[in-house]
């Protein structure tokens, strides 16, 4: 467990810090390995021995990480092909994975074979992904073949919309940088073609599994989507508006495939291997046994991070307390979160990795103290206190990573929990019977069918609980110290009223008012912002104008629906800006344009062609947006409109964008796109 702490320190360092040099990577490390010996130095100078060995030590694991962390960002590899990759350049890609479907392309990653440069092709390494277009003539190469490409690689970027999900760091992380669209003439396929065993048999896996869903349980896309997600993880058929209220109303880690579903099937293992004749005499058969078959059902389901993670965490779970009598979970829960992050250090950043160890540490933490809390003769009600127990156990360590990653309460999550845990537990093990069954097509149509039934009821459940009033507490504002300052206070509170230490409790109480006075402190800054964001949303309007905690929207009527995307393009800047929605609105049209005089500053909005007489006045302004593609020429707009910046948002096409920035850069106007640059964003205080 201690040689965690150094070792996530030290990855840290490496990713924040970005240290190039060994002395500052060694004194970085040696500083922070003292910060973990100091106990040692506290039994006295009698103990001297053992407090260089702790040092020693730390610092030993803490320089293990920094080096990890630094041979996983692929763009230190002296072979990464961005360091040799020209517009010119043709590179030659294996690609890696299955097509999946999207609205309007087919996406896929691929690895780089070679960059071939004057006829001669040079190896290297790195990902791409890549984007095929959907039409007709279009062959979609399949997993292991090789494809041939001439140049239009483009870097990863963000959204950059305020708030938004960091995409190009999450890309980073799974050592990927550039993308690529493809047309039918951008790219070739070549014969030689090399696949993994391996990874032959997880694709096919995972195919004829979704082929099998679909095919015994319905057409209904909600229904499916849940039933594959729950399964095995794949949520390219999820109904985006249903997993939201999944996530409202607290349950959404039931179809984010993850610890859960490892450990029902953990405990079946336990329980059939534990009677089965010759293998209930030997702990060694049942170790072998129940490991194999975690596996199994990893790699048949399709192998996806989350559920290869909880395999790993079980693994050593399951050897810690089968080969040693004193063995401590959270040893094993550290063994797996080790090796997990030895072999990739950027885990460290996934939600679902902090999500998965915070819940579980939190159950076998204060599971049973808070059972312990009432206790009741009748079976039935001390089997649904002891899930509120599991529920509310998992919660305290994971409500402050929810309200930071996701920024809302459930407030029903017990109630929610209670229904659909046993529900989906139930509709789980009749998904992996009809996997089985499935050659038989009688049996297999009528399991389908129950899992049907039970799949509709669970959403309608959820829609129900979801549509209640005062059912979530919505754009709740976290940053990392709250976050902290939040933990200090629930793990302190957690531990005096455990130890009866009063000591500690007031230190939890120091903790708590911490946190109360950031977030009075963020709440006093609300009421002195002015500000005006024209938000980076492909092929739509929307701008916000906030004053104080108030905003006021102008845009498309569809980005008014609170749906997936609101949710993903504006809810993020409204969370972290703490706005409420105002009716009003700010923004006046007339026949040519519209309008808005916002406190010192004049904006203009143009989204259709305009005409001016030569007798008009020209108008200074201060933002020029345009939108939606109109017919117009920046030379004849700017004789009578002056504006100190043009902003091009991303309701407006490609060719339109880049004739317009020529034109700008021509007259030396200052312009913003926002498809390159991210949301414009007008402070007018």
């Amino acid at each position: 467990m201690r040689i965690l702490i150094p070792f996530i320190i030290g990855i840290l360092i490496q990713y924040y810090l970005q240290f190039n040099t060994t002395f500052i990577i060694i004194t970085s490390a040696f500083i922070t390995a003292m910060l973990f010996t100091f106990r040692f130095a506290s039994l006295g100078f009698k103990y001297k021995k053992q407090w260089l060995q702790g040092l020693l030590i730390n610092l030993l694991i803490c320089f293990v990480g920094i080096w990890l962390t630094h041979n996983k960002e692929i763009k230190n590899n002296t072979n990464w092909f961005g360091k040799a990759y020209k517009d010119s350049s043709a590179i030659c890609l294996k690609i890696s994975e299955p097509a999946i479907e999207k609205e309007n392309s087919y996406k896929t990653m691929a690895s780089v074979l070679y960059i071939i440069e004057n006829g001669k092709p040079e190896k290297f390494v790195g990902n791409v992904l890549i984007y095929f277009s959907k039409e007709d003539s279009v062959e979609i190469p399949k997993y292991g073949d090789n494809i041939l490409i001439k140049g239009g690689l483009q870097k990863i970027r963000n959204a950059g919309n305020p708030g938004g999900f960091n995409y190009s760091r999450y890309m980073g992380f799974q050592e990927t940088y550039e993308q690529v669209y493809l047309k039918p003439n951008d790219f070739v396929i070549i014969e030689n073609k090399s696949t993994n065993y391996l990874y032959n048999f997880i694709f096919a896996a995972r195919k004829k599994v979704i082929d099998v869903l679909k095919e015994n349980i319905t057409a209904d896309k909600k229904v499916t989507g849940i039933a594959e997600a729950l399964l095995i993880g794949y949520k390219e058929d999820l109904d985006k508006d249903l997993v939201q209220a999944y996530s409202n109303t607290g349950v959404v880690h039931i179809i984010a495939i993850s610890g859960m579903h490892l450990g029902l099937i953990y405990v079946v293992l336990v329980w059939l291997f534990a009677r089965l004749p010759f293998i209930k005499k030997s702990k060694l058969s049942q170790v072998v046994l129940i490991i194999l078959s975690l596996w199994l059902f990893s790699l048949i389901t399709g192998a996806s991070a989350s559920v290869l993670r909880s395999a790993v965490m079980f693994t050593c779970i399951v050897i810690g307390k089968t080969f040693f009598k004193q063995a401590v979970m959270y040893n094993s829960l550290a063994s797996s979160a080790f090796l997990l992050l030895a072999y990739n250090p950027f885990m460290l950043w996934d939600v679902g990795f902090q999500l998965s160890y915070t819940a579980v540490v939190g159950i076998v933490w204060l599971k049973k103290p808070i059972e312990n809390l009432y206790y009741s003769p009748h079976k039935i009600v001390q089997k649904i206190w002891s899930m509120c127990a599991i529920t509310l156990a998992a919660q305290v360590l994971t409500l402050p990573l929810c309200i930071y990653y996701f920024h809302q309460i459930p407030m029903l999550f017990l109630f929610t929990n209670l229904i659909c845990v046993p529900l989906s537990t139930i509709i789980l093990f009749a998904e992996i019977l009809l996997i089985i069954i499935a050659p038989i097509k009688s049996l297999a149509m009528v399991v389908g069918k129950f899992i049907y039934f039970l799949t509709w009821l669970m959403n309608t459940i959820i829609e129900f609980f979801n549509g209640l009033p005062g059912s979530l507490i919505d754009k709740v504002h976290a940053n990392s110290f709250t976050t902290l300052a939040l933990y200090a206070f629930a793990i302190l509170l957690s531990y005096s009223l455990l130890q009866k230490n009063k000591k500690i409790f007031k230190a939890s109480l120091a903790s708590l008012l911490i946190f109360t006075t950031t977030w009075a402190w963020g709440k006093i800054n609300l009421y002195k912002q002015q500000k005006m964001i024209v938000y980076n949303v492909p092929k739509h309007r929307a701008v916000d104008f906030i004053t104080n905690n108030k905003y006021y929207f102008f845009g498309d009527a569809e980005m008014k629906i609170d749906g997936a995307l609101q949710n993903f393009n504006l809810k993020p800047s409204r969370v972290l800006y703490q706005m409420t929605l105002s009716k009003d609105s700010i923004v006046y049209p007339n026949d040519q344009y519209s309008y808005c005089n916002f406190k010192n500053k004049k904006v203009i909005f143009i989204d259709k062609p305009v005409v001016f007489t030569e007798s008009e006045n020209p108008i200074n302004v201060d933002v020029l947006v345009i939108s939606k593609n109109p017919k117009i020429k920046i030379a004849e707009i700017t004789s009578f409109i002056k504006p100190k910046i043009i902003v091009l948002d991303g309701s407006n096409s490609l060719w339109k964008i880049t004739q317009w920035k020529k034109d700008c850069e021509e007259l030396h106007l200052q312009h913003f796109i926002t498809g390159e640059q991210g949301a414009y964003v007008l402070d007018a205080e």
